[in-house]
């Protein structure tokens, strides 16, 4: 089976244990059978999209990957944790709803829950919104919070959780 990955997946694909795959920015324009890639890219071949956003779906997306391959089991994926305290932290939801946020955009809603903010369209403390906003919100006179998008994070799905997530945890 020739498996393609886009470059935001590699790191998933190889923490599974697969060693022969593809990386493109565009899976399609590939000749592969298996397109591994985040679950809001489409392709015209048929794929396992993946969900990177957070912990708890960075370790079902390995769990799901690693299918395809010699299927880890649950201590095996969370040794990969080990050197990640607040993807360890926050594996399992969190309790913080003392604190009020608006937030614009689906990838930062996972975050959020996750972490156990409060969403509120009014009477919020902040606004946490993806850089690519920024335009939009300049204006604003609540505490915005901006959140780096996949054009400035780092490619391993670690090191970007443990980056976005130490921006939010200055609000608690």
């Amino acid at each position: 089976m020739r498996i393609v990955t886009t470059p935001m997946c590699e790191e998933v694909v190889k923490i599974s244990g697969i060693n022969n795959y593809i990386v493109n920015k565009n899976p399609d324009e590939e000749d592969g059978d298996l397109a591994i890639l985040l679950s809001e890219s489409k392709v015209e071949m048929e794929s396992l999209p993946i969900k990177l956003n957070t912990p708890c779906q960075l370790f079902e997306s390995i769990r799901e990957v690693s299918k395809l391959n010699e299927q880890l089991d649950d201590d095996e994926i969370l040794e990969f944790f080990s050197d990640y305290p607040l993807c360890l932290k926050y594996l399992k939801n969190q309790e913080n709803s003392h604190v009020k946020v608006k937030v614009y955009s689906n990838f930062l809603r996972d975050i959020i829950s996750n972490m156990g903010f409060e969403m509120s369209d009014e009477n919020y403390d902040y606004i946490i919104y993806p850089d690519y906003l920024l335009d939009e919100l300049e204006n604003s006179d609540a505490q915005l919070v901006e959140i780096p998008s996949h054009i400035f994070v780092a490619k391993n799905p670690f090191e970007r959780i443990e980056m976005r997530y130490s921006i939010l945890e200055k609000l608690i």
